[in-house]
This record gives structure tokens, sequence and C-alpha cells, in this order.
């Protein structure tokens, strides 16, 4: 059968890729085409458009590039009706997957949604569409089944979250060589920074994560860098000689990494999976920021508070965001209980969001379906 993928950023080009991987196990005459990275094509997607020339932030951001996003869902829609496929799977990217779903119903098309768009904590009408034009939607998180379900009586199947897999199936690195081949302090203990993937945030996450550095002697600050952004752009933030930098190689970081500052998103989770204390930031610009304010009512920002329904890691959001409360939060997990306490949560959550397999469950699930 064939199938066409849609996802918008690195994190949905990580868990394409490994769907890619699995449907091709559960049908060996699966063509895929996608909409993704480096991993979905690496996995045997033929890749339409990659991520990054998409990889707008914020409402404002979107606002300025409105053309280039409608030039992109019209050569969307070409392509798909080019290569025909049995089924499209949406993955997250609420924003543009949405106007395709609805388009793609119209003219036919089987629609499946794999890892739902977050309605949940905005824009909750979304949902009449997403009844409208979607087909099946598979959810990895384990709130959003009852949230579908209870409350919206959208039936969905919860199939486990696949950074289960993507870390379980990583081979363990040396400590040593991993340092030495990447220009990193042999013995210092490493704090990673995971400022995101895209120019805006980083520049805004990385000015103020950088701003505590000196406080910090004894430690190595380590820039987890974006594969999506070229190694020049972080030139300027790698002036002082206790902050190194590695590319595309953020799992390995993580797992010799002995706690974090970690932007809002998917980073956060991938990080507690990895029993790496953290603090969550996140600065958006101001009217992005007062826009997201008012339609977003989640209570947390970071997915590891979200699925533990408490607050098991810091926020700095915004105006929270300086280097005075940065310095105290990270001082605080560096050691000592509270540091002990979110490693404790960890294994919880882990446990929440059930063993691995998720990958596998939404490819058999697609193709019997399709």
């Amino acid at each position: 059968m064939k199938y066409y993928i849609i996802a918008g950023e690195a994190s949905g080009d990580l868990h394409g890729s490994n769907l890619i991987k699995a449907l091709k196990t559960k049908d060996h005459d699966a063509k895929v085409r996608c909409w993704g990275g480096d991993l979905m094509q690496q996995a045997g997607g033929v890749l339409a458009k990659h991520y990054k020339e998409m990889a707008f932030m914020g409402f404002l951001e979107v606002v300025m590039n409105l053309g280039t996003i409608s030039k992109a869902i019209k050569y969307c829609k070409n392509d798909i009706g080019a290569f025909q496929p049995d089924v499209i799977i949406f993955i997250d990217y609420s924003g543009f997957n949405l106007r395709i779903a609805k388009w793609a119903k119209e003219k036919g098309y089987k629609t499946t949604y794999y890892i739902s768009p977050q309605i949940w904590a905005s824009r909750e009408g979304r949902i009449n569409d997403i009844k409208r034009d979607i087909d099946d939607m598979y959810v990895i998180l384990p709130f959003e089944k009852d949230f579908y379900e209870k409350k919206h009586n959208y039936p969905v199947t919860f199939v486990g979250h696949p950074l289960i897999d993507a870390i379980g199936e990583r081979k363990p690195i040396d400590d040593q060589r991993f340092r030495s081949e990447n220009g990193l302090d042999a013995h210092k203990p490493i704090i990673a920074l995971l400022p995101g993937s895209r120019k805006q945030e980083v520049e805004k996450m990385l000015t103020v994560m950088l701003s505590i550095v000196d406080k910090f002697q004894q430690y190595e600050f380590v820039i987890a860098g974006a594969p999506s952004l070229d190694k020049e752009f972080y030139a300027p933030f790698l002036k002082k000689p206790q902050v190194g930098f590695v590319v595309n190689k953020t799992y390995d970081l993580l797992s010799l990494s002995h706690a974090a500052l970690v932007t809002s998103g998917t980073a956060t989770l991938e990080t507690a999976l990895f029993k790496v204390p953290q603090v969550v930031c996140y600065k958006a610009n101001w009217l992005s920021y007062q826009i997201a304010k008012r339609i977003i009512t989640l209570k947390y920002i970071s997915l590891v508070n979200l699925i533990m329904n408490k607050e098991v890691v810091k926020e700095l959001i915004q105006t929270e965001l300086t280097s005075k409360k940065l310095e105290k939060e990270l001082s605080k997990i560096l050691s000592g209980s509270y540091r002990e306490e979110q490693l404790q949560a960890y294994s919880l959550l882990q446990k929440k969001l059930g063993g691995q397999g998720a990958s596998e469950n939404a490819a058999a699930r697609i193709v019997e379906n399709a």
C-alpha cells in the first residue's frame, strides 16, 4: 500500500521515522512519501518537503509567513493527488495538518492521525474538525484517551509513547570517547542545554541559559544543536571555555548529563525518560505570548507535569525566566532532596506511559484499517 505522512518538526520526524520502519515490517510492499526530515528519509520515506522549510514559531511568525504556508498547502495537495496514497497519516502539526485533512476527506482519502494535535491545550473547538475529517486517531499520552472519549465522545486508541521505543533501542555510548570526539572536558559533570530547534526560540533561550554559566564553574554546559540549524548560527554562543557543543546527538548528551535546562516541548519528556533532573524554560516574543496566554488553558506547559498532573519540574515562563531564578532552580536540582524527588517522579512517569511498542501498535492498526 501507499502511505503519505506529514510531520512538521524535529520530534515529528523522529516519531515518523519509527512509524515508517514499523509500517515496512507490517507491509512489505509499503511505499511511503512524506513531509519530514532526515530521519524519515533514512527510514525509507521519499521526502516531499523538509520540515525546516516550515519551521515557524509562535503566532506572530506564522502570520508573517502566511504566503509561504499557503503555497506549501497548495503544493501538498497537488503532491498527494499525484501520489494517490491509500492512507494519509498526520503527525501533530495541527495548523497545517487539519487544513490538509479537511481537503483530503472531501476528496475521499483515508485519514489517520498519529500523535494527536494538542487541542486539549488550546483551541478545543477543533474537536469538531477532527470528528468530521479524521477516520482514526492514535494517541500517545494517557490523559488524551479520557479527553477524547469521555469529554467529547470520540473514540481513539492509546498506543503508548514512541519515545519509550526510541530511547530503549539506542545503544549505550562510552563517556570518555564521546567527550573526546566532541571536544568536551574529560572530568566536569555535564549540564545539557536544550534550547529548541527554531532560530527565534534558540536565540532567546540560549541568551538566558548561558547568562548563569560563570556561577557554575565546576560544570560544563553543553548545547544540544538542532540538525535544522547550521553550526555557524551557534558560533556567538560558544565563546566561553566551559560551553561545549554537539549537534544531532541529544540522546547521547542526555545519557551522560547530570542536569539539564530545557525549552518546553517534547524535550522535557525526553529528558525525564533519561532520568536527568531539569528546569523547564520558555520565552516567546511579547505578542505571541500574550495571544497564547489567552487561549491556552493548561495549568502546566511541560509534558512531564501535564502527565503527572502536578509540578514535578520547575517551569520558568516568560518574565519568570530570569538569570537569578534560573540560577536558583538549577542549584536545587544539582544535589539534595529536590533532585531525588524529581528522579523518583520520573520512575512513576515512565510507568504511566506504558511499555515499548507504540510505533508497532500504531503501524499494525494503520495497515489493518487502511
